[in-house]
């Protein structure tokens, strides 16, 4: 009832709208923040941070994730920052515009995870949420948005019919 709800109501279309514009601004603000710093944007010092806390009695991040980072992220880390920073902007974009607004939304949502499985709570949590309300509705949360024409015109163009 609440999936059908978020999926076709014009109202929650318009809940949808205000979510998505919210959460694209929270993503485009963190990236525009690393893209035009004085300094580049280096995730290293994070990423081994995030390593750090994957020891002790209660440890804040899982052994398997600390090496994920320690053998992938870190040796790669100006490829994540350079990702990050623009992944960050673009998800910004497309749920602001409402431009392919569920794949930015999942991609958030893939961000989101990926901060939290490194120990850091902040506002993760509640954008993870907030994305995940986004996917659920679909097409209805892009209903005032870019996808609105891209999508049909997308469409046209690969030959789909619905």
């Amino acid at each position: 009832m609440i999936i059908k709800f978020l999926k076709e109501n014009v109202y929650a279309a318009i809940a949808l709208t205000i979510i998505r514009v919210y959460v694209g601004w929270q993503w485009l603000h963190a990236g525009w923040g690393k893209i035009t710093a004085d300094e580049p944007f280096d995730a290293k010092g994070f990423l081994m941070g995030a390593v750090g806390k994957s020891t002790g009695d209660h440890p804040a991040v899982q052994q398997w994730w600390a090496t994920f980072l320690d053998n992938v992220a870190i040796p790669s880390s100006g490829l994540f920052s350079f990702l990050v920073s623009w992944g960050e902007v673009l998800v910004g974009l497309g749920l602001i515009l409402g431009c392919f607004t569920t794949f930015a939304a999942l991609m958030g949502i893939v961000m989101n995870f990926a901060f939290l499985l490194s120990g850091t709570t902040s506002t993760n949590t509640q954008l993870a949420i907030l994305g995940i309300i986004i996917v659920i509705g679909g097409y209805n949360a892009a209903k005032f948005g870019a996808d609105r024409y891209v999508l049909p015109y997308l469409k046209k163009l690969v030959g789909i019919r619905n």
